[in-house]
């Protein structure tokens, strides 16, 4: 937890640098105009869609609640697209740029033993952001289950973050021996991360730079880990 801990501190005084807050605002911003534009020419077909899924209520007079139960989860489904494609950006484009300013900083001596460095960081992000999508679809009616919207949400965010950070914050510098192991041996510090900044994304304003604090936070936890597996081995940084 001492680790977790340490990678949320580096990281919130590493967005306070100009150059780092940069790159963690441009990813939400383009992906909110995008899907802001989508819903917008979309809508009548997505409530249309949504009546499908929701429940019609036989009872006369609680038309309305049916409706604004459609709307609820059809802002729910953008919301979830927002967050995914932002992290999708944050992943493929920010994040090599992101890691060449923590590592500058914090970790100057680790060597770079990476290999298909951006196929492998693009492969795993569409790979766990297309298991992303789905069940965040299949999870649109659970969350009219009250108390569902406090835990499910969450849990899942947590996943794709620990998902899809863990594999990127390393891919430059571990060898694939190297990230097996660190993956293996860390797994429930990767987890814990993807909780807490699974729960920054559900905060508002703090959200818009929940992708990139959330790159950040699984560098430092990752970075530091591998420069500790190597001293311990006796491995040249």
């Amino acid at each position: 937890m001492l680790d977790v801990f340490a990678a949320f501190t580096k990281s919130l005084r590493d967005l306070m640098r100009a150059d780092v807050l940069w790159q963690a605002i441009w990813p939400p911003l383009v992906a909110l105009a995008v899907w802001i534009t989508v819903a917008v020419a979309v809508w009548a077909h997505g409530m249309a869609l949504m009546a499908q899924i929701v429940p019609q209520l036989p009872w006369s007079g609680w038309e309305w609640l049916a409706h604004w139960a459609s709307v609820f989860l059809l802002l729910a489904g953008f919301a979830a697209l927002v967050y995914f494609t932002a992290i999708v950006l944050v992943a493929v484009f920010a994040l090599p740029r992101l890691i060449n300013l923590v590592a500058a900083r914090d970790y100057p001596d680790l060597g770079r033993h990476g290999e298909n460095v951006f196929w492998g960081s693009l492969g795993n992000t569409l790979g766990a952001g297309a298991i992303f999508v789905v069940g965040c679809l299949a999870m649109l009616p659970l969350l009219l289950i009250p108390g569902a919207l406090l835990v499910l949400p969450l849990l899942w965010g947590s996943w794709f973050d620990q998902r899809t950070f863990r594999f990127d914050a390393l891919a430059e510098h571990a060898t694939r021996a190297e990230m097996q192991r660190l993956l293996t041996e860390n797994r429930s510090r990767f987890y814990f991360a993807g909780i807490g900044t699974a729960a920054a994304a559900h905060v508002p304003l703090v959200n818009l730079l929940a992708p990139a604090f959330t790159a950040l936070v699984f560098v430092h936890l990752g970075l530091a880990a591998l420069r500790r597996q190597r001293l311990e081995g006796g491995i040249e940084l």
